[in-house]
């Protein structure tokens, strides 16, 4: 049984973009490695972020003096892809609200032949200023290429802001929820 420390739904913030890495020791807190690249013509920096399975927030928040939409050709982006595990359990899935990132940790043994992998990937948990309902869910639907309904409250609040929402957001790139969702067992 999947097992989530999260919310009441849970969208992947960008397309397909998991990064599994070796699971370390119980002792060792640390995962992954911090990395750069160059970006080219034409890429944005979340182009750059889903290439290499960071998340926009992680992405942008690392490179403040690179310009989000237009960075210029051949400037030095890094890629913050070093990660530190949340103090949970390492079974099942946990959602660490702070970071939106997702940690999946597969069932598997510990062995000296057979290192157990750590599945992990940015989410949208949505706004900062909305409760998250928090405690222990299972994964109840998974659905790839979800439409968005936006709720009567935010569509009445875009309005307001002369930016209308339709009521349906179908799937693609404009859809905020991303390519996957995934719905809890807990109400919210």
């Amino acid at each position: 049984m999947k097992r989530v420390i999260c919310l009441l739904s849970l969208f992947v913030a960008t397309p397909a973009i998991s990064q599994t890495l070796v699971l370390p020791p119980s002792d060792v807190d640390l995962v992954g490695d911090i990395k750069t690249t160059l970006s080219v013509t034409g890429d944005s920096l979340l182009d750059i972020a889903r290439r290499h399975h960071v998340g926009q927030e992680e992405i942008v928040l690392a490179n403040p003096s690179v310009d989000r939409w237009l960075p210029a050709p051949g400037s030095t982006v890094i890629l913050p892809s070093r990660y530190v595990l949340p103090d949970s359990p390492r079974q099942g899935i946990v959602l660490n609200l702070p970071e939106m990132r997702i940690y999946y940790y597969p069932d598997g043994q510990d062995s000296a032949n057979a290192p157990r992998p750590l599945v992990t990937h940015p989410v949208s948990v949505g706004r900062m200023d909305w409760n998250t309902p928090l405690g222990t869910t299972k994964v109840v639907a998974k659905k790839k290429d979800p439409s968005w309904t936006p709720p009567e409250s935010i569509r009445r609040e875009h309005e307001a802001d002369g930016d209308p929402l339709p009521k349906v957001v179908p799937a693609g790139l404009d859809n905020p929820g991303g390519q996957y969702a995934m719905r809890l067992g807990i109400g919210g």
